[in-house]
């Protein structure tokens, strides 16, 4: 019988593409996640019965148990980058990972792999980075023997970051950023799941392995690289720190009166994290510890902003026609 894996959080964006590569190793596959019944999307990944959405909430032992048994080897894919009602920060990224490291120690699993991400700190302004330092200690605690990946920011087909920026783009001649001058090391999800697949099969030595794609970029150059893909020319604007930290207490004020109704394009712990290069550190493990090269931007980027594109998936035709009329 194959072996039987659990994944928190396995629908998501980074899960779904780890809960794909490990169905095709043959892996039987529990995705614990909050809404099962929207996960269902998940279960063609693999042949019948192997791959299940079950219900989980990672805010309870009983529930992250019972998604535990007969396991042997357990992922967390479980993160916020906004807060919102009960799944807090703290709730998600602090308490679940040590929560599933506590118990899946005591059910006698001995192989974890945790997704954290590049500036975790404890000392950081931002709650949502000490939050994720909060559980990567919380893990280790629990399980020394551990592989935690520390991604920057991750892009691919379903991503919020060149995605949102790709959509204010179509309207208006102005793109506005915080922290033009921030550095990031973008990195594809799908290498980000194969770190993962190394790890759990236990081909990668416990401990901290940062990742990041094979360029480092400012938040300018990046937004430049988005516009000339979908082939639009916009003003990049920066919004600089004192005003952003501004704007974000004003729309925290409105999502505070609207009773969480109105979804702030910015938040204060945004603004933090903003402030601070997300770049793989000079003495950290990376891809090539565990043997992989990591794809670029470029060869991805085009694959699905082109919708954002004015005449969308037809450009290069257009743009064929343009050249034969000169």
């Amino acid at each position: 019988m194959s072996k039987l894996v659990t994944i928190y959080g396995g629908s998501g964006f980074v899960g779904k593409y780890i809960t794909r590569r490990l169905a095709k190793d043959g892996w039987r596959i529990r995705v614990a996640v909050r809404n099962p019944n929207e996960a269902m999307f998940v279960r063609p990944y693999g042949a019948v019965g192997q791959v299940e959405p079950i219900f989980c909430n990672i805010r309870d032992d009983d529930s992250v148990r019972a998604a535990l048994k007969g396991a042997e080897a357990v992922i967390n894919c479980v993160g916020v980058l906004d807060e919102v009602g009960k799944n807090t920060f703290d709730a998600v990224q602090a308490e679940g990972p040590e929560r599933i490291a506590r118990i899946a120690a005591s059910e006698g699993i001995s192989t974890m792999v945790h997704i954290s991400a590049i500036g975790a700190n404890e000392d950081s302004d931002s709650e949502y980075a000490r939050t994720k330092a909060k559980g990567e200690s919380g893990v280790l605690a629990h399980m020394p023997s551990a592989v935690i990946l520390r991604p920057s920011i991750v892009f691919g087909a379903e991503d919020q970051f060149f995605n949102r920026f790709a959509q204010m783009a179509q309207f208006g001649p102005i793109l506005p950023v915080v922290g033009a001058s921030t550095r990031f090391q973008p990195v594809y999800v799908d290498d980000v799941a194969a770190a993962a697949v190394v790890a759990v099969d236990g081909n990668a030595s416990a401990g901290v392995y940062e990742l990041g794609g094979p360029d480092v970029n400012t938040f300018r150059e990046l937004m430049q690289q988005m516009l000339e893909t979908i082939r639009r020319r916009r003003m990049i604007v920066n919004i600089p720190f004192p005003v952003a930290r501004l704007m974000a207490g004003v729309f925290g004020v409105v999502r505070f009166l609207s009773a969480g109704l109105v979804r702030p394009p910015i938040t204060k712990d945004q603004v933090a994290n903003l402030a601070v290069d997300n770049v793989v550190a000079d003495d950290a493990r990376g891809f090539a510890d565990l043997g992989i090269e990591p794809v670029a931007m470029e060869a991805v980027l085009p694959s699905y902003l082109w919708r954002f594109r004015q005449s969308g998936q037809y450009v290069a035709i257009k743009e064929s026609a343009e050249n034969l009329k000169g």
